[in-house]
């Protein structure tokens, strides 16, 4: 089996991805601009080859490619830069085919299906983006889907939803748990009662090696569902009650997040998709459990135990004295 590197690897999905290839006893390649953040994380493990890039300069992405059959991409920018999604991934295409790459397998997301017209969104659903967000990464996905079999190139690409988990940093349900652990008020962005779906991250891992390893995934894209459908508001309940506290919450409607928006860059990009608020896609995932058997989906419940939980050892990790982390009497 040949070598797997993940680009991109020092976020939440890459971390994900590593486990799942370290508790197979995999070698593989972390792939990122700063080698400082990719030693911090993947260093002390054995089978992970480090190695730095620069995305804008083709002879850097080859060099980062050479000797590596299966390239996972997880490359994210800023908010407000996802023109360069494109770009970006041109840029690999070309790299990972001038270094004789096999496989290509991208992470990617809900955007470019747009508005949803059906209760659940399959992978023959129109892609018909109407934000900028979505086009971009439709372009992104048309791409990679248009590189297969160039060059013996193959290709395929894995849409998750909405995710959450331990140092998933950037969901929208992470300040719900910082908010219960500290005993204060939680942020959020509404509406909140809207039919939503969430992707505990350590349950990403498995299923993307297991993508990349099987021939017939390849040509075409796989939905990723969620543990189930649920709300905000259900789950930061459930969130606060882990802690054995009352909900506390405060919810920025549409407006909000625009007023907020004059300030605050990201804000300012989100309103742009104030329709996953409203009309969330809800994806259906059987063609990829056809194609792999079970997948593995964490429950709600159990994902927030063991987010707290890892909560608990950073705690521990970064302030010894303040012992475990406990739930209030």
């Amino acid at each position: 089996m040949g070598k797997i590197a993940l680009f991109g690897a020092g976020g939440a999905i890459g971390g994900s991805v590593a486990s799942a290839l370290r508790a197979q006893g995999r070698a593989y390649r972390v792939v990122g601009r700063s080698r400082g953040p990719l030693e911090a994380q993947f260093g002390a493990d054995p089978l992970a080859e480090i190695v730095t890039w620069n995305p804008e300069d083709p002879a850097s992405v080859r060099a980062a490619a050479e000797g590596v059959e299966t390239l996972v991409y997880l490359i994210g920018v800023p908010y407000w830069e996802f023109q360069k999604h494109p770009v970006l991934m041109r840029q690999t295409l070309e790299g990972a085919m001038a270094a004789g790459v096999s496989k290509l397998v991208q992470i990617g997301t809900v955007y470019p299906f747009g508005r949803p017209r059906t209760e659940r969104v399959d992978e023959n659903h129109p892609r018909e983006p109407h934000t900028f967000k979505g086009r971009m990464r439709k372009a992104q996905e048309d791409l990679v889907l248009g590189a297969h079999g160039q060059r013996g190139l193959q290709t395929t690409i894995l849409r998750l939803p909405d995710f959450y988990g331990p140092h998933v940093e950037r969901s929208f349900l992470h300040s719900a748990f910082e908010a219960a652990l500290a005993g204060r008020r939680a942020d959020l962005i509404g509406p909140i009662d809207t039919p939503h779906e969430y992707v505990f991250v350590p349950d990403v891992g498995p299923v993307v090696t297991a993508l990349a390893d099987e021939p017939r995934a390849y040509g075409r894209a796989w939905n990723l569902a969620g543990a189930g459908v649920t709300t905000q508001r259900e789950l930061v309940e459930r969130i606060f009650a882990h802690m054995g506290r009352p909900p506390k919450y405060r919810v920025a409607g549409p407006w909000m997040v625009r007023a907020i928006g004059l300030f605050n860059r990201f804000m300012r990009e989100l309103a742009e998709m104030e329709y996953l608020q409203t009309t969330p896609v809800l994806m259906d995932d059987s063609a990829l459990r056809g194609l792999l058997g079970e997948v593995r989906k964490t429950s709600y419940e159990e994902g927030i135990r063991r987010t707290f939980e890892a909560l608990a050892r950073e705690m521990k990790s970064t302030r010894p004295e303040t012992g475990a982390l406990m739930k209030p009497a």
